[in-house]
C-alpha cells in the first residue's frame, strides 16, 4: 500500500504534467497565430512591391531592348536599356537626346507595326529650319551643326533636302547610324510630336561589361 506521501505525489505529477499539456497547446495556437500574421505581413509586402513596380514601369520608366542596328555605334542590335518616362513630363527634350516613340507611319495600325517602338537621336527642336546638304552636312537655322555622332556622310538627305522647318511641338529625329535609318528625313516617320514621346534613352544595362549613362551630350 502506497504511502501518503507518494500518493500526493503522484497527484502533483499528475498535476503538473495536464498543466504541460495546456502550455503545449498555448503553445501551438500561438504559433498558428504568429503564422497567419506572418503570412498576411508577407502577402501585403508584395502587394506593396508589385504596386511599386507597376509605378515605376508605368509611369517613370521602362526597360526597352534595341532591335536593329540605326542607332550604331551607340546603340547595338540586342543593348538593353532603361527609358526615363518622368523628365518630359516637367521639361522639353533637348538636342541629342535619344528618344523612344511609337511608330505612326503607314501600316501602324496592323498587329506587326502597331508594337513597334523606334528609339533615335533629336537633331532638330520646334520652330528650327533644318537643312541636310549633299556632302552630308546638317544645317540648324542656316549655321551647320557641330556633331560628333554620325557614323557616316548622310548619303541620302531625304525630305531635308530642301529647308524644313518645324512646326510648334515637332523635333527632327535621325539615327545615329545615317545610312541605315528609317527617321524624321523620310516621309513615313517625318518629324516626331514631342507630345508623342515614350521617354529618353537613360542608360544601358546590358551588356553588363558595356553598362553606361546615355544623356551625356
Amino acid at each position: 500500500m502506497p504511502r501518503k506521501e507518494d500518493v500526493l505525489y503522484n497527484k502533483n505529477v499528475n498535476v503538473n504534467e495536464d498543466n504541460n499539456e495546456d502550455g503545449k497547446n498555448g503553445d501551438k495556437d500561438n504559433k498558428e497565430k504568429i503564422t497567419k500574421k506572418d503570412v498576411l505581413k508577407l502577402f501585403i509586402y508584395f502587394l506593396v512591391i508589385i504596386g511599386i513596380t507597376f509605378c515605376i514601369l508605368h509611369f517613370l520608366g521602362q526597360r526597352t531592348r534595341v532591335s536593329g542596328s540605326s542607332m550604331e555605334a551607340t546603340l547595338s542590335d540586342g543593348d538593353n536599356l532603361i527609358v526615363d518616362k518622368l523628365t518630359y513630363r516637367f521639361s522639353d527634350p533637348e538636342r541629342f537626346d535619344i528618344v523612344v516613340f511609337p511608330y505612326e507611319g503607314p501600316g501602324s495600325s496592323n498587329s506587326f507595326f502597331s508594337k513597334t517602338y523606334y528609339i533615335k537621336r533629336i537633331i532638330g527642336l520646334p520652330g528650327e529650319t533644318v537643312y541636310i546638304d549633299y556632302d552630308g552636312n546638317i544645317f540648324i537655322n542656316g549655321v551647320k551643326l557641330d556633331e560628333h555622332y554620325g557614323l557616316a556622310r548622310i548619303s541620302n538627305p531625304g525630305i531635308a533636302a530642301e529647308p524644313l522647318t518645324l512646326g510648334e511641338d515637332e523635333y527632327f529625329v535621325m539615327g545615329d547610324n545615317r545610312n541605315n535609318s528609317s527617321d524624321s528625313r523620310f516621309a513615313n516617320v517625318g518629324p516626331i510630336k514631342g507630345s508623342h514621346f515614350t521617354g529618353r534613352a537613360l542608360c544601358r544595362i546590358y551588356p553588363f561589361d558595356e553598362i553606361t549613362t546615355l544623356t551625356d551630350k
